[in-house]
């Protein structure tokens, strides 16, 4: 079972986000154009034999900073290092554009996002609260190291 990484579109995001079910909504077009539009970013993707199975998206934050902002992994296709793969593609990639640091944001609910990020050396360095509290975004940073 060989997983490729490549650069993906817009589009890929949009389909791959419907088949994530812990996202309340699927990422529209909209919404990733208002983001990235203007900013230097990076879109990932994670192919099995030529299907879509996972992506991660950022953007530059800062000048040192990039901000890994999007992932997800089809259920069916998790527990074999997709997840992984990607993560480590975006920072090299992050690396080698000159930033100094990545910058993400995760909740309680998506624990293996909480234990990738802690076993791939992301500290948390603050808590961005909610109005409810369930919604409480935990804050990571990675210092990347040249």
């Amino acid at each position: 079972m060989s997983i490729k990484i490549e650069i993906g579109s817009a589009a890929d995001i949009v389909a791959l986000s419907k088949q994530i079910p812990e996202f309340e909504q699927a990422t529209t077009l909209e919404r990733l154009q208002s983001r990235l539009d203007g900013a230097v970013s990076l879109i990932l993707v994670a192919k099995l034999e030529g299907v879509l199975v996972g992506y991660k998206v950022g953007y530059q934050l800062t000048e040192e900073t990039f901000y890994s902002w999007l992932g997800g992994v089809i259920p069916e296709h998790r527990k074999h290092g997709v997840a992984t793969l990607l993560l480590n593609y975006q920072e090299k990639w992050v690396l080698n554009s000159g930033y100094k640091q990545i910058k993400v944001k995760s909740m309680n609910r998506f624990p293996g996002m909480l234990n990738l990020l802690r076993s791939n050396g992301y500290e948390i360095v603050g808590i961005e609260e909610s109005v409810c509290g369930s919604e409480d975004k935990i804050v990571f940073l990675k210092r990347l190291v040249v």
